[in-house]
């Protein structure tokens, strides 16, 4: 059986439904009557950010015209191949540009400010898609205790979040627990995320130094504490799966970064990390075994904030040096 569909989804669907067919017809009215495609439409008439930026890709991915068509299998092709990053920012300008002032007989000496708005969406639209395949490829490469490089980032958590307190006696040892992993070796807990998931928390570790060591004094309260190295691996998984879907795309298409790189994705995390363990204080738990509903919950207040256009997450500058 069926789960039954309720009403304003349903609502939502007849909408939509009627909407696309109806599309073709408003979109031929609106140019009649502005003179101007529905990109100009939308990059001259919506504010700058996630609202455009969402639009304009929906725009894209709706046209039924070739070289359009054309233009985001190549982007898209290019984004998910290990090519030069000036290149492919180079790529995106000219040829979503140029293809679209040429499909749409756009006269650049005209509207002047069409191609850099258009442009800086098309950024922000590819851009988010590198950012995925870059982070895919780090969550798919697993943990390897004899790479050097894996072991060199572990040990530099250690010191990080532990710094001179207390020496490691050993590589396989139960002092790992001390900053909440599961057993005597830590690599065993990073096989779902790989080495995304070490990445994220070294990241917030020396970066944002001060709030991790205050982040693990909350995890080793006698009742409310949690496994401070377990949890940033969770929600390592929630901000992949988030960036993954494309639920992420509010803030990541508000951010203030020209240009979208792995620090970004960090910057997300940490921000995440730092409200899960707010959320997780206020909730009081009585034990660890209320994880998994908590984690639940907060994750439905992300959604929403994220469901709003103009959703940016962005640490609090005066948490970060606490």
């Amino acid at each position: 059986m069926y789960p039954a569909v309720t009403e304003p989804k349903m609502v939502f669907r007849v909408f939509s439904f009627f909407y696309f067919l109806a599309r073709p017809l408003l979109k031929w009215f609106l140019h009649r009557f502005t003179n101007l495609c529905e990109l100009q439409r939308i990059c001259y008439g919506c504010p700058p950010g996630a609202s455009r930026t969402k639009k304009v890709q929906l725009s894209l991915e709706l046209s039924k015209r070739i070289p359009i068509k054309k233009l985001l299998h190549i982007l898209n092709e290019l984004v998910s191949n290990d090519v030069d990053e000036l290149f492919l920012r180079r790529e995106i300008q000219t040829r979503a540009v140029g293809t679209v002032l040429q499909v749409k007989k756009i006269n650049p000496k005209v509207h002047v400010d069409f191609p850099r708005t258009f442009g800086s969406c098309a950024e922000k639209i590819w851009g988010y898609k590198r950012l995925f395949f870059t982070v895919e490829r780090l969550r798919a490469t697993q943990y390897d205790s004899e790479e050097p490089e894996h072991e060199a980032k572990l040990l530099s958590l250690w010191k990080a979040l532990v710094g001179d307190e207390m020496q490691l006696t050993g590589r396989i040892t139960d002092q790992w627990q001390h900053i909440g992993f599961q057993g005597d070796d830590p690599a065993t807990d990073f096989r779902g995320m790989g080495i995304l998931g070490l990445d994220n928390l070294l990241y917030l570790a020396q970066n944002y130094n001060g709030t991790a060591r205050h982040l693990l004094s909350h995890s080793h309260h006698p009742t409310h504490g949690y496994f401070f190295a377990i949890v940033g691996i969770n929600l390592t998984s929630m901000a992949y799966h988030l960036l993954k879907n494309g639920l992420a795309r509010t803030h990541f298409y508000n951010h203030p970064a020209h240009h979208l790189t792995v620090d970004t994705f960090h910057q997300f995390y940490c921000y995440l990390f730092y409200e899960f363990d707010r959320y997780w204080v206020e909730c009081k738990p009585k034990s660890i075994m209320d994880f998994n509903l908590i984690q639940r919950r907060f994750e439905e207040n992300i959604l929403k904030l994220l469901a709003h256009d103009g959703c940016y997450f962005k640490m609090n500058l005066s948490v970060e040096d606490i």
